[in-house]
Parts: structure tokens; C-alpha cells; sequence
């Protein structure tokens, strides 16, 4: 099992979130290593995504219908194209590291921190490919609902709340901290492949993608940090 957390190199608020997410696992008494995984920067963003043959297709502004998953895509508040394209890109570069391995990854922004101790093996012997463990709560549109959706259910491990009308992209409460299995990280990259690259956290809907799942107990919270991407 891997723990990677996407950290901007040089970056002082990455790094120090980074930092921040460490100590919170040492604290609730986590016994795994959390390692850094490099971010992709701005700098690179648009020649990663044409290094890897694929396309931005996410409207940056307004909204718009993408007719082959029936879903209308609205845009996301963001100042420099480049930070929004360099997060997906990250998460991109960590979807194929758990192919290669072929084992489950839990991914992490540098945003994340634990509140509970993290026992994940029930997790993954579970039928979900991707499971959201990270309190909604600040990190996500809805939130509240959110919350209290998942709240509401008995089940330890669940589907993805549907908190909104069909044709609006929806899974997990954003993307701070995630377990993935290779046959999720497959099931993004053939995604990514057939739409284009969009925010993760939009491409990674129940509408698209299969077996999204989200933990009862949420295991980590959103520090609060400034944006790295929205500004």
C-alpha cells in the first residue's frame, strides 16, 4: 500500500501542509510513512497535457453540455489556467503510479489531515474501486447535504451521495484524500482519455466513473489552507 501527497516543491504553503498532514497521522497513531509525490507545476501544466496526447476540454468559463456523458460541466472559479490543469495533471501522474505498481495507493493534497486513526483493511476489501475518506465539510459544494447523507446511512462503506440533479457531476467530497485501487486508476485514465481532462474532481462522478465509494467515519479533514489552484 502506497500514501502518496501531491506537495508543490518549493511552495511554502504545500510544504507546510505537507508537513501538517504528517504530524496529524503520527498523532491519531498511523504506523505508515505518508511520502511526497511531486506536483506537476503551472510552468509545466500544458506541456505535461500534450506530452501525454491528451486534451483540456472542462469549460473555463459559463457553462456547457458535454453530449457524450449527457452532463453539463459548469466552470470552476480560477484565476490562472495553468494551476487548475497542474492539479489534474498531478492527480493524472498518480492514477498511472498505481497501474504501475498494480497495488492500492491512498492519495492525498497537501490540504488533508487525519482526525482518526485510519484502519483501511475492511476498506479495501470492499467492491469500491475509489473511496472518498475526507469530511465534506469545507471541501466541497453541498457540503451539509453531503454530510448528512452519509451520516443518515448505516453502512460503513457506501456509494457516493447523490446530492444534486442527475446531469450535474458528482463523487467525492473533493479529491484531499482518497483511497484507489488499479482498476479505479484504470477506469480514470480510459475516462480522461474518452472526454478530455477536467478538474479530478469532476471527471471522478458516479456518472462516469464505476464503484466510487465513501467512508461513514470520515478519516480526515481540510486544513484550511489558501488555494494553490482556484487563485
Amino acid at each position: 500500500m502506497k500514501h502518496y501527497c501531491i506537495t508543490i516543491p518549493g511552495n511554502r504553503v504545500s510544504e507546510d501542509g505537507y508537513r501538517a498532514l504528517v504530524k496529524s497521522s503520527r498523532k491519531v497513531g498511523n504506523e505508515f510513512d505518508i511520502d511526497k509525490f511531486e506536483a506537476t507545476t503551472a510552468d509545466y501544466a500544458n506541456v505535461s497535457l500534450s506530452a501525454e496526447g491528451i486534451k483540456w476540454t472542462y469549460p473555463w468559463e459559463g457553462e456547457t453540455i458535454d453530449f457524450a456523458s449527457g452532463l453539463t460541466l459548469k466552470a470552476y472559479p480560477t484565476e490562472y489556467k495553468e494551476r487548475r490543469i497542474a492539479c489534474f495533471m498531478s492527480h493524472w501522474r498518480a492514477w498511472h503510479e498505481v497501474m504501475k505498481t498494480e497495488e492500492p495507493a491512498i492519495v492525498f493534497e497537501h490540504d488533508a489531515m487525519f482526525v482518526h486513526k485510519l484502519d483501511y483493511g475492511f476498506i479495501l476489501e470492499s467492491d469500491y474501486d475509489i473511496i472518498g475518506i475526507n469530511n465534506p465539510l469545507m471541501a466541497t459544494r453541498r457540503a451539509q447535504k453531503y454530510y448528512d447523507t452519509v451520516k443518515d446511512r448505516p453502512q460503513e462503506i457506501q456509494p457516493v451521495p447523490r446530492i444534486d440533479e442527475f446531469n450535474v457531476p458528482q463523487g467525492l467530497a473533493g479529491n484531499s484524500a482518497y483511497i484507489i485501487k488499479p482498476s479505479g486508476a484504470k477506469n480514470l485514465i480510459e475516462a480522461t482519455k474518452q472526454y478530455g481532462a477536467w478538474p479530478n474532481d469532476a471527471l471522478m462522478c458516479y456518472q462516469i466513473i464505476p464503484k466510487l465509494g465513501v467512508t461513514r467515519r470520515f478519516y480526515t479533514k481540510v486544513q484550511g489552507l489558501p488555494s494553490t489552484t482556484t487563485g
